[in-house]
């Protein structure tokens, strides 16, 4: 082996870990993440899935994966605040919204901010999909879902009617991720 080809070995070496390190490195000194991954959680605390927020040209793509639900399918939100206290998990307080917006992605006069489409459940109580709500942002700003003390998605009992106000109808909270930095 040649010399070149060592330090070409060993700068590799040193460079990929720091490049995996990167989101963590932003994180810590205050820079917004472009990626947020939270565990999602049961009115009894269980881990139950998890869901990845990440921040692209047409917003904040949310990953969600998940077991352990009632079959069909559930509304979905991001609410205002990053708190996940049992068993009702009121504490992540209403949806992340603007004053003046209204309740709904069929809602006449716009839907919140964090207004996400229903979660189909599987008849095996499992979920997995990916949606973007351009509406969103990982980045500074009022949109942001990385404000002081983060906020929270919860999963709701039954299917949102994507129109009416406060929570479209979706029943009770049944699952809940604090996303945060």
């Amino acid at each position: 082996m040649t010399l070149k080809f060592l330090n070409a070995v060993l700068l590799t070496l040193v460079l990929i870990p720091s490049v995996f390190a990167a989101d963590k490195m932003a994180s810590a000194a205050g820079e917004a993440p472009t990626t947020v991954t939270a565990d999602i959680v049961d009115v009894s605390g269980k881990k139950i899935g998890d869901v990845q927020a990440k921040q692209t040209k047409k917003g904040v793509e949310f990953t969600v994966n998940v077991s352990g639900l009632t079959p069909g399918m559930h509304g979905i939100h991001v609410h205002s605040v990053g708190k996940c206290d049992t068993p009702d998990f009121k504490s992540a307080g209403g949806h992340f919204a603007m004053p003046d917006q209204h309740h709904g992605l069929d809602n006449a006069k716009g839907p919140h901010m964090g207004d996400l489409p229903n979660l189909s459940v599987g008849k095996d109580g499992t979920a997995k999909t990916t949606f973007t709500d351009q509406s969103i942002t990982l980045q500074p700003g009022n949109n942001s879902l990385m404000k002081s003390g983060g906020t929270a998605l919860i999963i709701h009992a039954d299917k949102d009617d994507q129109h009416s106000d406060p929570a479209g109808n979706a029943g009770g909270r049944i699952a809940c991720a604090v996303l945060s930095k």
